[in-house]
């Protein structure tokens, strides 16, 4: 797991080739007109959820993990607490593996939270399970999908 302000986002593109593309799309001038909904990027290898909702609150934050993609949560506006935990270590399984959908959930607990203000995000990995929208009030967050191959 990263966590960092967009401006640094140049230290981390040789982690992934998409990287670059999915950075220049958080650095829209108009990100914060877009109507929430999927915006393609690259078709499936790299495409952005742009949300608007309330945060569900640490309690209700449910841990996730996806197999074939990398998540990149942009906060927005509002702060977002996400948690995150070792897959590895995730025991309690409260919604078997969707591989069409790319996600399981758990019921284990967060081993720490992280806050994302306005402005920085946070990239999560296969191996890392995270909680998201588990600040509270009004969240505007964008969460680009980056696919771990290019097929």
């Amino acid at each position: 797991m990263i966590l960092d302000h967009l401006d640094n986002w140049r230290h981390y593109t040789a982690l992934h080739p998409g990287f670059e593309e999915a950075f220049a799309f958080l650095e829209r001038k108009d990100m914060v007109d877009l109507p929430t909904g999927r915006y393609p990027i690259a078709g499936e290898r790299l495409y952005a959820i742009v949300i608007k909702e309330d945060g569900r609150g640490r309690g209700r934050a449910r841990l996730e993990i996806h197999k074939r993609y990398i998540d990149i949560q942009f906060t927005v506006a509002g702060t977002d607490e996400i948690g995150w935990k070792p897959a590895a270590k995730c025991a309690g399984e409260d919604q078997e593996y969707n591989a069409e959908k790319d996600v399981a959930f758990f019921t284990d607990k967060p081993e720490a939270w992280v806050t994302t203000l306005p402005g920085t995000y946070a990239i999560f990995f296969p191996e890392d399970a995270h909680a998201p929208l588990g600040g509270t009030g009004a969240i505007h967050k964008v969460v680009v999908k980056v696919a771990l191959t290019a097929g």
